[in-house]
């Protein structure tokens, strides 16, 4: 990646996930933008907070002299960031893959993703846009995740499972090959998943049983 990265959204908790990211590929971070106003004008890891989201002094840089990386766990704000960026600067989100991850060369990736590093994509995986995948995570050969797709640290997606958009799977978890979880749907820490997930639906245990209800 030839030019610098603003890092929209958390200068703070995620932000500095993208920012080991970034620097583990020798990739040079221009600033943070992030609501926090107490935050503003000060330095995270010698990376200045210039701003806020939507400071389009910094927002017009991108596309021209930068790139745009988004670092939010929440997911509608991660949509709203999105949404602003498409709008304004007509830019997709760049990757942030960790330089110790291993994606195979049969596999696919999206727009915006957060690849942490020793994460695993296997042969005929595809991941789709703005997800998360943190550190350890397998996603393997012909699995297929949805965008806006949330993989806790440790956590297997086994063969031909397939994730539907918004899906959150949290750390630790194990789901057997062939599963499919429908949209929104969340999957609790520790969790081992045996039988397809409805959408919308929270699931915990070993094996996964609903909550909630």
């Amino acid at each position: 990646m030839e030019n610098p990265v603003i890092i929209i959204g958390s200068a703070t908790g995620l932000g500095i996930v993208a920012l080991d990211i970034f620097q583990s590929n020798q990739v040079i971070v221009y600033c943070f933008l992030d609501d926090n106003k107490e935050l503003h004008g000060k330095e995270v890891h010698e990376i200045s907070v210039m701003g806020s989201t939507d400071d389009d002094g910094y927002l017009k840089l991108i596309g021209k002299k930068c790139e745009a990386f988004i670092a939010t766990d929440d997911t509608k704000f991660h949509k709203h960031l999105t949404e602003m960026l498409n709008e304004r600067r007509k830019m997709m989100p760049v990757n942030a893959i960790h330089n110790r991850a291993t994606i195979s060369g049969m596999a696919s990736i999206g727009h915006g993703n957060l690849i942490s590093s020793n994460v695993i994509i296997n042969t005929g995986a595809k991941v789709g846009n703005h997800c998360i995948l943190h550190a350890g995570a397998i996603v393997d050969y012909q699995a297929q995740v949805g965008d806006f797709v949330q993989i806790g640290a440790g956590s297997i997606i086994n063969s031909n499972v397939n994730l539907a958009n918004d899906v959150f799977v949290g750390s630790g978890v194990t789901i057997v090959s062939g599963i499919k979880v429908g949209k929104g749907a969340r999957i609790g820490a520790g969790s081992v998943v045996i039988e397809d997930v409805k959408a919308g639906a929270t699931v915990f245990g070993n094996p996964a049983k609903a909550i909630g209800k």
